[in-house]
């Protein structure tokens, strides 16, 4: 089991995602990524994080969305975490969805995801 931890201060999680408004978080891809043990991979650019993360095409309620050669956060094309849905699986809610030019191999996988608050 991996998990890690984001500090958000906020009455509630429902209050830092229902207005859709972007919250950024500092852990990084790398960090992201270890959710996912080895099978973590992500495109190279853009690399937002937070809560309400949207891009065209891909979106994270809570996660990092990135781009493949594009440096350029418009169109992005891999992304992990939770609530997340687009391009290419939008099926594909809560884990890794990653392909075209990614740093550790195409990926589509979906997991089972706990949000714990204190």
């Amino acid at each position: 089991m991996n998990f890690i931890t984001l500090d958000q201060s906020a009455d509630s999680l429902y209050s830092l995602i229902a207005d859709g408004i972007l919250r950024a978080t500092s852990v990084g891809r790398d960090t992201w990524k270890s959710l996912l043990g080895s099978q973590g991979s992500l495109q190279h650019n853009c690399n937002i994080e937070g809560f309400n993360v949207v891009s065209t095409g891909v979106k994270a309620r809570i996660g990092i969305i990135a781009n493949n050669e594009e440096n350029e956060c418009d169109s992005c094309d891999s992304r992990i975490g939770f609530g997340s849905g687009g391009y290419p699986d939008d099926t594909n809610t809560c884990g890794i969805d990653a392909q075209t030019y990614v740093d550790n191999g195409e990926r589509h996988i979906k997991v089972m995801g706990y949000i714990l608050i204190q």
